[in-house]
C-alpha cells in the first residue's frame, strides 16, 4: 500500500516526457505501412512478382534464344548427322582411353546435342537408329563415370563359381555327350590362350575370361553359328563393326584371333561397367545388353537384378550360357574331381609378319616356300578367300620364314577373288526363300540381292537360284546353341545325299526343318523305327 501513489506518479511523468519528445522531435521519413503501400500500388500498373529461381531460368532461356537467333545451325540431312554422332562417340572413346575424362564427357554432350536435331518419323529405320544411339550414349556416359569411380586394383578372380543344379547339368553334359568336344577344344586352346591372357592382363580383366571361347567356338577361328556369329568370340557383323572389326571383300577381322580378342575385351569391359557383375555381363555378351536390360526392367522387385534372379526369364541359350561357363571353369580348375584326364594343350602359334602390297594366293606362296597351305591359313584365318587383299596387308608367316617370303614375292602372280562366290539351288515344290536361306546358312536378303528378285515371295518350282557364300569354307560353331552341324568336310549342296552327324539336343523335327525334308522321309531312308537319336549317330539326308 505504501508504494502505490509514488509508482502511479512515476508512470504519469514518464508518459508526459515521451509525449513531449515525440511532438518536439524533427519529422523523419519512414517506410509506408501496409495501408499506405496499398494506396501506392493502386496508382501503378499491377506487376506479378517472379520467384528468383524462375527469373534466373527465364533469363537463361532468353539468352539461349538470343544466341540461337543470332547463330542458327545449318540444317543437315539425317545420315550426315548420324555419322557426326558416331564420330563424336569415337572421339570420346579415344579421349577416355587416354584418361581425359572431362574431354570425353564434353564430346558425348556434343554428340547428344547433334542427336536431338535428328528428325525421324516413328516406325522408320532412322527412328530406331536414333533410339539405339541414345542408348549407346547413355552407356558411354555411364562408362566414363564408372571409370572415375573405379578403384586402382585388379578385379582378378571376381567371377563367382556358384555350384548349383544348373551348373551340375552342364558338367554332366561335358562328362558324357560333349566329352570329346570339350577335350578337343581344350587341346586347341593352347594355340591362342596365352595371347588372350596377356590381353586380359593389360585390360585388368579376370584371366578366367580366356576360357569363354571354349564354349563360344571351341577355339575355332572360323566357327560360324546359326545366328551368323563368327570367329573365336562369335561376333555378329553389327557388333564386330561397333568394336572396330573390319569386313570387306578380302578380310573379315572377326576371324582374326588377336583383333577379335581385343574387340571382345572392350565389349566385356563395357558390359561389366554397365551391369556391375560378371555373371550378368557374360549373359549380356551372349544375348545382348538390351535383352538383359529388358528382363531387369520387367522384374517386379527392383533389387532382384543379378544373374540368378534373372535366370528363369532369359532366353534358353543364354540361361545355359553362364552355367556352362562356370562348369568349364570348375572342370579346368580340378579335372580329376570330375573324371577328366585333359590332353596337353597345343603350343602357342609362333609367327613373324611380312608386309605385302599385292594380292597373293596363300596356296601359291606356300608352294613356293615349301610349306603347307594349312600353315598359312591357320595363321591368317581372317582372309576370306585364303588370299591377301589388293592393299597393304601384314601377313603372318611361320617364325623364321619372313625373309624367304619377302624374297619370292615378286615372282608370285597377282590373284583376285571372284566377284561373287555362290552355288546353285533348284527350287522344289513347297520351298520358300526362308527355308532355303536357313538350309544354306544365309539370309533372304542376300539371295534376293544376288538373284535380282523383285519379290521374295515369288519363286517357283524348277527355278534356279544363286546361293551366296558356299565357297567360303566356314566351319560351324561346336556348341549346342550353334548351328546344326554337318559331318566334317560335308557341304550342304542341293540334289544329293548328305551325311549328318547327330549332336546332343538334336531332334528329327529340327533336322527335317533345316533340310526341307519330312521326318518320315528321314526315318525311312535311315530305317529308324522311332524318333530317338543318339549323339554321334550318322543320318543320310536325301534332299532330292
Amino acid at each position: 500500500m505504501c508504494y502505490r501513489f509514488p509508482l502511479i506518479q512515476i508512470l504519469l511523468a514518464t508518459a508526459l516526457i515521451l509525449n513531449f519528445s515525440c511532438s518536439s522531435a524533427p519529422k523523419k521519413t519512414v517506410m509506408p505501412g501496409a495501408s499506405d503501400r496499398i494506396k501506392v500500388e493502386e496508382k501503378t500498373p499491377p506487376r506479378e512478382e517472379t520467384p528468383p529461381e524462375r527469373a534466373a531460368a527465364g533469363d537463361q532461356v532468353n539468352s539461349q534464344n538470343a544466341e540461337n537467333k543470332a547463330s542458327e545451325p545449318e540444317t543437315q540431312d539425317s545420315p550426315a548427322q548420324t555419322e557426326e554422332v558416331y564420330a563424336l562417340i569415337q572421339e570420346a572413346q579415344t579421349a577416355l582411353e587416354r584418361g581425359e575424362l572431362d574431354q570425353a564427357l564434353t564430346l558425348l554432350d556434343q554428340a547428344y546435342s547433334v542427336l536431338l536435331r535428328i528428325e525421324a518419323p516413328p516406325e522408320s529405320e532412322l527412328y530406331q537408329e536414333k533410339n539405339d544411339l541414345r542408348i549407346l550414349l547413355a552407356q558411354k556416359i555411364q562408362k566414363v563415370y564408372a571409370f572415375r569411380l573405379q578403384a586402382p586394383i585388379s578385379n582378378h578372380k571376381t567371377i563367382p563359381l556358384v555350384d548349383n543344379k544348373w551348373v551340375q547339368v552342364e558338367i554332366k553334359s561335358f562328362q558324357t555327350v560333349e566329352r570329346k568336344f570339350f577335350e578337343e577344344a581344350y587341346r586347341r586352346s593352347g594355340q591362342y590362350r596365352s595371347m588372350i591372357v596377356e590381353e586380359l592382363k593389360k585390360a585388368g580383366l579376370p584371366e578366367e575370361l580366356s576360357w569363354l571361347p571354349l564354349i563360344e567356338s571351341g577355339y575355332k577361328t572360323r566357327a560360324l553359328s546359326r545366328a551368323r556369329a563368327l570367329g573365336l568370340w562369335q561376333f555378329i557383323a553389327s557388333t564386330g563393326y561397333r568394336y572396330g572389326l573390319r569386313r570387306d571383300k578380302f578380310i573379315d577381322e572377326r576371324m582374326d584371333p588377336v583383333k577379335s580378342t581385343r574387340a571382345a575385351i572392350k565389349y566385356l569391359q563395357e558390359l561389366h561397367d554397365f551391369f556391375g557383375d560378371w555373371t550378368t555381363a557374360i549373359a549380356a555378351y551372349n544375348c545382348g545388353e538390351i535383352r538383359v536390360q529388358n528382363v531387369i526392367r520387367a522384374q517386379k522387385i527392383d533389387y532382384l537384378d543379378n544373374f540368378w534372379d534373372l535366370f528363369a526369364n532369359l532366353p534358353y541359350e543364354t540361361a545355359r550360357y553362364v552355367p556352362r561357363f562356370i562348369a568349364t571353369l570348375m572342370i579346368i580348375e580340378n579335372p580329376e574331381k570330375f573324371g577328366f584326364n585333359l590332353p596337353q594343350p597345343e603350343p602357342p602359334l609362333s609367327y613373324e609378319t611380312v608386309t605385302l602390297q599385292k594380292p597373293v594366293k596363300l596356296s601359291v606362296l606356300a608352294s613356293k616356300l615349301g610349306l603347307s597351305q594349312e600353315q598359312l591359313v591357320q595363321l591368317n584365318p581372317e582372309l576370306r578367300h585364303d588370299s591377301t587383299p589388293d592393299y597393304q596387308y601384314e601377313l603372318r608367316v611361320p617364325a623364321g620364314w619372313a625373309e624367304p617370303a619377302l624374297a619370292c614375292l615378286n615372282e608370285l602372280p597377282n590373284w583376285m577373288p571372284p566377284e561373287a562366290v555362290f552355288g546353285w539351288h533348284t527350287v522344289r515344290k513347297g520351298e520358300t526363300l526362308g527355308l532355303i536361306a536357313r538350309r544354306y546358312r544365309t539370309t533372304i536378303q542376300a539371295i534376293v540381292r544376288l538373284n535380282n528378285l523383285k519379290n521374295s515371295r515369288l519363286i517357283y518350282p524348277g527355278q534356279r537360284l544363286k546361293i551366296p557364300g558356299r565357297a567360303q569354307g566356314l566351319s560351324p560353331a561346336e556348341d549346342d546353341s550353334g548351328p546344326i552341324t554337318l559331318a566334317s568336310g560335308q557341304a550342304s549342296t542341293p540334289d544329293q545325299a548328305i551325311v549328318y552327324v547327330v549332336k546332343a539336343g538334336d531332334t528329327l523335327y529340327q533336322i527335317s526343318k533345316s533340310y526341307g525334308v519330312s521326318v518320315d522321309r528321314i526315318k525311312r531312308d535311315n530305317n529308324l523305327s522311332d524318333d530317338n537319336l543318339v549323339p554321334g549317330q550318322k543320318l543320310i539326308i536325301k534332299t532330292n
